[in-house]
């Protein structure tokens, strides 16, 4: 599509004078088939999700974490309290239907209703709820409300190192846009950020896919999925 141009034959971007801000997202649940993802409560949610992430034999999901691993239950809880506590980011716990125990976190941050972007950050899932069709379900109902209230750009950011969540940003459907150096301090240490992001043009197909892969006739008895994600998405393009 060839570019708009002003009085002065300068190209400009289209034309969004319609444009209003965003609600921001509510903190209500969201539901799917295979999860739940609940308002963060640190007295409903801290224990479940304490010993979900202690059942890791090592503390390796915590490397790319701007937190440490806790040592126990209260300090944990005591961290849960001032995240649930913000309005930027606005957490959620995710309880997987399969076990009814909440198994990871996941949040909305750097909320912008003005420019309608926002972004999904703050991923932290245990052992068992990694690779698993309630983590996807997890992701697509967090897109799912954000494009619902009418944001026009989701996005996603983490560690240029830590390549399962490029990998899985990828997957998901996300484009990578590039690599913002010496980005930002953590930890001691110099951090490079890869960016990710889906526009709202890209939503539908996106959903599609998510949609279709989600479906239970893509499934196994097993549970194994028939059809990988990025396969269905690409057939969709073509």
């Amino acid at each position: 599509m060839s570019p708009r141009s002003n009085a002065y034959g300068q190209p400009v971007g289209p034309d969004l004078s319609g444009w209003t801000p965003r609600p921001l997202p509510p903190r209500t649940p969201m539901e799917g088939r295979t999860c739940r993802l609940e308002p963060l409560d640190p007295e409903t949610h801290a224990e479940e999700l304490f010993a979900a992430f202690t059942a890791a034999p090592d503390g390796r999901s915590w490397t790319y974490m701007f937190g440490e691993r806790p040592m126990d239950v209260e300090t944990y809880r005591a961290g849960l309290a001032a995240q649930a506590a913000g309005s930027d980011p606005i957490f959620f716990a995710i309880r997987d239907r399969a076990t009814g125990r909440a198994a990871g976190i996941a949040s909305y941050l750097r909320i912008d209703p003005g420019n309608g972007s926002i972004e999904v950050g703050h991923i932290h899932l245990s052992p068992a709820l990694q690779r698993t069709r309630a983590a996807t379900e997890a992701m697509a109902l967090m897109m799912e409300r954000a494009f619902g209230l009418g944001y026009r750009r989701y996005e996603w950011k983490c560690d240029s190192l830590n390549a399962p969540s490029r990998a899985a940003a990828l997957r998901l459907g996300f484009t990578f846009e590039g690599i913002f150096r010496n980005a930002v301090v953590v930890k001691g240490r110099s951090r490079d950020t890869a960016w990710f992001s889906i526009t709202d043009a890209e939503w539908p197909r996106v959903r599609a896919g998510l949609e279709a892969w989600l479906a239970p006739e893509n499934f196994w008895d097993d549970g194994r999925q028939r059809r990988g994600l990025a396969e269905m998405r690409a057939d969709m393009q073509d």
